[in-house]
Formats: C-alpha cells, structure tokens, sequence
C-alpha cells in the first residue's frame, strides 16, 4: 500500500437499511415512536425516583442512574438511524464518527457494570439482609453510582485513542447506521490489529466481569431462595429481583452475541438488525419492565398521576 495513491476521507456515509421509500418510512415511523416512548418513560422514571422518598434508596437510586443512562445511551444512535431512513445519503464526519464511538461504548460499559452493582445490592438484601444497611449505605452506593460512570467512559479511552491515529483512504460508506467498531475498521487503510485487539480486550474485560460479577450474585442469591422454607417466602423473594434478572438476561444476551469474540467474518444485515434490538428497544423494555412487575414503582407512579391530577383539578377551580 506505500506506493499507491489514496484519497484521505474526511467523512463516512451511512448505508442504514435498505428497503423501499415505504417501507424506510414505516421503519423511520415505527423507531421514532419507540425512541420518543422510550425518552418519555425514562425520564419519567427518573422523575419519579427523585420526587417519592419511599423509592430513596439503593435499588432505586441505581434505577434512576440505568434510566438517565438509556436517554443517552438511545441518543447516542438512533437521530443517525432515523436520518438514514429519510435520506438516501447521511453523512458523518470522521472526528464525529469517532467521538460517537467513543460516548456509544462508554454508555454500553458504564450500563454493564451499573447492572452489576444492581445484582449486587440486592444479593447484600437478600443474602446479608441484617449488614444491608452497612454494605450498601447511601453513601456507599453514590460511589458505586459515581464508580460506574467512571469506569464505563475510561474502558474506552485506549481503542479510541488509537482509531484517531488511523487512516482512512476509502471507500467512504460504513455498512451501519451508527459508527460500531468493526465498521470503522473496515474502512480504514492502515493496519488496524492493534486496535482490534485492544478494543477487544477491553470491550471483554468490562462484559465479562461484570457478567461474573452479576451471575456470582445470582447464584448466591438462588442458593440463599432454595434454603428458605415455605413456597409464599421464596416467591416474594425472587420477586425482588426478577425485574433486573430480565433485563440482565436481555441486555448480556445481545451484546455477548455481537461483541464478545474474535474479529471475524460476518453478515452485516444480522449485526445490524441486533444492533437495533439494543439501541431501540431495549432503553424501552426496560423501564416497562421495572414499571410492570416492580410494586413500588407502581405505587409511586400511581401517586404521581394523583398529585398531578389533583394540581391540574385545582388550578381549574381557581380559573
């Protein structure tokens, strides 16, 4: 490659999804609502955790970090999705795609090691329930909050660092509609094992340690369900952390699928339909499941419809 010419990119063009304009405009439709709902049910959450003091402690205080984390985590990607669906040519410059790599990777990291400080708090309730107080104080937990997000935006840093010394030279088209990892590398026309295998590395070393982490609690948590004695204890137990365990089980089960092995051949249109099961749906399913099977969210979120009805029937009287 020393003695050919190339051309340096400046910026890369997304494919997207290809498909007819009706069906691209169903597509851009049917990921506009999601994301909206998705915005909408987060930040209720969020707002939630903050106004009810029964939900100030631990478990939530984590549930409104995973909510205000999937707002950004969403953000991260699906403008450039829904721009892909109504524009046959969407741009991105090269620093752009890059920092967009970086805060999507950060968002994914920091989300893995949030879900393990979850699995965590509530094996100390259910496994320590008398040193809960103790293990998992308010303080102790704001660090852990504070921790997560530290180490999610600096597990990225040394793959990132070295993609900013690569050189692209062509073809501009990234076969995506966010700028992933393989992607870039494929456009690139410098040798990129080096970042291949620290981007790899580090991407495995944040998934699977917080994977260990996360199901080291689990088990802990089954053997502790399995020696209480009657039926009625071990349902309300498990119930505590039923709602975590599937979003655990949903979240760890994409991303292990597109992220933890070797760089290797494989079909794009696969990785990018996954792609779109974590950037889209999953920041939804999320709270939903929190909001359907946890009772005291339920509760507060009854409670805040009631003070808002109750505000809104009020200002009415005085008009």
């Amino acid at each position: 490659m020393g003695g050919t010419n190339h051309t340096a990119v400046t910026e890369f063009i997304f494919l997207g999804f290809p498909g007819t304009p009706s069906l691209q405009r169903m597509l851009f439709m049917m990921f506009l609502t999601v994301y909206l709902l998705s915005l909408v049910a987060n930040t209720l959450i969020i707002v939630i955790v903050l106004m009810d003091p029964t939900l100030q402690t631990p478990m939530y205080i984590f549930l409104g970090n995973l909510s205000f984390l999937e707002i950004w985590y969403t953000t991260t990607t699906v403008p450039k999705l829904l721009a892909t669906l109504l524009s046959k040519a969407v741009t991105i410059s090269v620093a752009s795609c890059i920092t967009q790599y970086y805060f999507f990777f950060s968002m994914g990291a920091t989300e893995c090691i949030l879900l393990a400080m979850m699995a965590y708090d509530r094996y100390v309730a259910i496994c320590n329930p008398l040193r809960y107080s103790l293990l998992m104080s308010l303080q102790i937990c704001l660090r852990c909050s504070a921790g997560s997000w530290i180490g999610g935006f600096i597990a990225p840093l040394p793959p990132t660092i070295l993609i900013t010394h690569l050189n692209f030279c062509g073809p501009q088209k990234i076969n995506h509609f966010f700028c992933d990892a393989d992607p870039i590398f494929k456009l690139s026309c410098s040798d990129t094992s080096l970042v291949e295998a620290v981007g790899y590395t580090c991407t495995s070393v944040v998934i699977f340690n917080s994977f260990l982490l996360t199901m080291s609690s689990y088990s802990n948590i089954v053997v502790t369900i399995i020696r209480l004695s009657s039926r009625e204890a071990r349902k309300k137990t498990f119930s505590t952390c039923a709602s975590h365990l599937s979003i655990v089980t949903i979240y760890y089960g994409t991303i292990i699928f597109t992220y933890v092995r070797p760089p290797s051949k494989y079909n794009f249109t696969t990785r990018k339909v996954v792609s779109v099961f974590y950037c889209v749906i999953t920041p939804l399913v999320n709270p939903l499941i929190y909001t359907l099977r946890n009772k005291d969210v339920k509760n507060a979120f009854r409670k805040f419809l009631q003070q808002k009805r109750f505000l809104l029937f009020r200002n009415r009287q005085e008009f």
